[in-house]
């Protein structure tokens, strides 16, 4: 590859630039972790920068499939650190500098902590051709030069992973993001007055709570299903806060959520999944690992 001369620089700059929403999107849905999406647009960067200009006839195909190839690399060796991971593996929660995603049904739900706990149910390759043909999409051929399949195979990985993902996650209907915080707001008031017949009518009578700790902070070592054992779950969260904690409402992931705080240490952040004006899931992040950069506000598109 030729080392790019100054002007031309300047232009690999301008044109990286302009697509890294989509580019950050691609990566952070691919890996489940926005820290590390981070990493791999830099290394894709350092690679786009000496590619020769005159060759590319696509950039957005061209650095799709870069940030494709160097995700995927990442994944693996994630994959490999999970073997060891103590209880549920849950993604980053991703703060949103606005709310203009939620506008487009598709990216609102494919950034969704539901639509990325199905993906990692997938293999790495089948995530990526599902992300990258559901979500952005791009041809089947475009895709095989990213995951150095051929576009045949591609086609049949691409219909096995939907019908997976679907089968999981049955619904794909917009979701009202005004009766979802609504709905997570009368259930945490009303889960700081002890009113349990509350929380009960507002949680989905198979409702799960999922924390993800990796052994470092309390929690829940294996989810817990079932309003019952939900409910008291989050009553016993609330003598946390009478001892000094409280909860700041906010949003990650297009869905209502709440940071955690005990006096002046940050504890974690739970982000509610609602459906049908009921509370169906819990993602409760404890993992200090994880939180790092859940204050950094970021830019999707598609």
């Amino acid at each position: 590859m030729s080392t790019p001369s100054t002007g031309n620089s300047t232009e690999h700059a301008e044109r990286f630039t302009h697509l890294r929403p989509l580019l950050f999107t691609i990566a952070y849905e691919i890996l489940g972790t926005a820290t590390e999406s981070d990493d791999v647009l830099q290394e894709s960067y350092l690679r786009w920068a000496e590619v020769d200009l005159a060759g590319v006839t696509d950039t957005k195909a061209y650095l799709a499939q870069l940030v494709t190839r160097q995700a995927l690399n990442a994944l693996r060796a994630q994959s490999r650190r999970r073997e060891d991971y103590v209880g549920p593996w849950l993604p980053e929660p991703l703060l949103l500098e606005t709310r203009d995603g939620a506008a487009d049904v598709v990216l609102a739900e494919s950034v969704s902590m539901a639509m990325l706990v199905v993906l990692e149910t997938l293999s790495p390759d089948e995530r990526a051709v599902f992300v990258l043909r559901e979500v952005f999409g791009f041809s089947h051929d475009e895709i095989a030069s990213a995951v150095d399949k051929s576009a045949s195979a591609v086609r049949q990985m691409a219909h096995r992973a939907r019908e997976h993902v679907q089968t999981r996650r049955k619904r794909f209907d917009p979701v009202d993001p005004q009766l979802s915080t609504e709905v997570t707001q009368r259930f945490f008031t009303a889960a700081a007055t002890g009113d349990v017949n509350v929380l009960l009518e507002l949680l989905a009578p198979d409702v799960v709570w999922t924390a993800d700790s990796d052994g470092k902070r309390s929690a829940a070592r294996r989810p817990v299903s079932g309003a019952q054992s939900v409910a008291k779950l989050v009553m016993g969260l609330m003598r946390f806060v009478g001892q000094g904690g409280r909860f700041e409402p906010t949003t990650y992931n297009n869905a209502p959520a709440y940071k955690l705080y005990l006096e002046d240490s940050f504890e974690g952040v739970v982000t509610v999944e609602v459906v049908d004006g009921k509370i169906t899931h819990f993602y409760a992040m404890r993992n200090p690992d994880k939180l790092t950069g859940v204050d950094i506000p970021r830019v999707i598109s598609r």
